[in-house]
């Protein structure tokens, strides 16, 4: 019989909608096809998948690799998938993971050429968002630093549309010291402000977009802390051409990301 919302598995992985939660067992919820499919995609991540009857059977192919790789199966009824999901229309399928992190040195020791370091970041849809963004834009790294939310949060997951299984997700407390380890790893740091003395555009006309690069975002409200965007290399704002007061942080990253990806390549 398919587990109802109070089959104690079904319970267990409800829990993990709970940051608490998900740092006590290392463990987070991935919901919708998609979300599932990169993940299956990455060995050794998805730990159970959860599906509706009618979802394991649309998605059978979802439900073979996961079998195959010994990944338990499990039939839930509506109701516990409901439970289980946190979107109003849920598609039928939630994956229980494991956490992803990659220590920062570890992360650095690849040489990545573009990095996104998100910091203070609270809205978790932003944060998502951006992720996706950099791995769209070929980075290999996004470090989450400092107060920035919880890049398994069931809606910065969501955001990210995949792509927090694409890239190296690094979880640093100190952001000072991210600073510190990019430049020292050879890493340009750029941080981007709405009142940067550095022009995105003139930046890339002269060149100085061509390095390898580490971004720094803050928060849509209050920007980064003074002192972390004292601490780059550059602070960099991207050029107003129209009446629009600025830019949110998603646009302002991607225009970013994708003036370093082009200049890079």
């Amino acid at each position: 019989m398919p587990f109802t919302p109070r089959t104690p598995r079904v319970v267990a992985a409800r829990r993990l909608q709970r940051r608490r939660e998900r740092e006590a067992t290392g463990r987070f919820l991935a919901e919708g096809p998609q979300a599932v499919r990169e993940a299956l995609s990455r060995p050794r991540t998805v730990v159970e998948l959860f599906g509706t009857p009618d979802a394991l059977d649309r998605y059978a192919d979802l439900a073979a690799t996961a079998a195959g790789a010994d990944v338990p199966v499990s039939e839930v009824t509506d109701e516990a998938l409901a439970a289980l999901a946190e979107t109003v229309a849920p598609q039928g399928l939630v994956a229980v993971c494991q956490h992803l992190d990659v220590p920062l040195a570890a992360a650095l020791a690849r040489h990545p050429r573009l990095v996104a370091v998100l910091a203070g970041i609270r809205d978790p849809g932003n944060a998502g968002t951006v992720l996706r963004t950099a791995d769209a834009a070929g980075a290999a790294a996004v470090v989450f630093a400092g107060e920035t939310v919880d890049p398994y949060n069931g809606k910065c997951v969501r955001a990210s549309a995949g792509s927090l299984f694409h890239v190296d997700v690094v979880r640093e407390r100190d952001p000072a010291a991210v600073v510190a380890a990019a430049r020292a790893a050879g890493l340009v740091v750029l941080a981007a402000s709405g009142y940067g003395e550095a022009d995105l555009d003139e930046l890339a006309d002269v060149g100085r977009l061509a390095a390898p690069t580490a971004w720094l975002f803050g928060s849509e409200a209050h920007g980064l802390p003074g002192e972390l965007a004292e601490a780059a290399d550059a602070r960099v704002r991207v050029p107003l051409h129209g009446r629009a007061e600025s830019l949110n942080l998603a646009a302002a990253a991607a225009v970013c990301l994708y003036a370093s990806a082009r200049a890079q390549r």
